[in-house]
């Protein structure tokens, strides 16, 4: 009995349409919610390191004297952790993979953020 079983998912298999696609001939589909990898915007990244503390990785790496922030390529999980604790939104998810690494998977970005001016207080004058 167990031959009879064998064939017929053999020939099931034969005969169907493969279950996956064929990837780099076709292109996977692509929605608004594919992680694709961190992006990094240094015009509004304050330095705040509260994305270092939630990696899990430990991918993110952030020195405020140098004013760079980099990310390891290779130890980040794209988990979004970072996206979403963010307080400026200066990261966010691409939908599109990065291409492939390397020797090292480390990018390196400036950070050009300007802290605004205080605005100045008004003094009223009694009367």
């Amino acid at each position: 009995m167990g031959f009879f079983e064998m064939t017929k998912t053999a020939l099931k298999t034969v005969l169907s349409r493969p279950v996956t696609i064929l990837y780099p001939y076709q292109p996977a589909k692509k929605t608004s919610l594919t992680r694709g990898h961190v992006v990094q915007d240094g015009s509004k990244c304050i330095s705040c390191s509260i994305c270092v503390k939630k990696c899990p990785s430990q991918a993110i790496l952030l020195n405020k004297e140098a004013k760079t922030w980099q990310i390891d390529r290779f130890r980040c999980v794209v988990c979004n952790s970072c996206v979403d604790t963010c307080p400026t939104r200066c990261l966010s998810m691409d939908t599109q993979y990065t291409a492939p690494a390397s020797v090292q998977g480390v990018e390196v970005f400036t950070i050009t953020y300007v802290k605004p001016p205080k605005p100045e207080k008004k003094e009223e004058t009694k009367e």
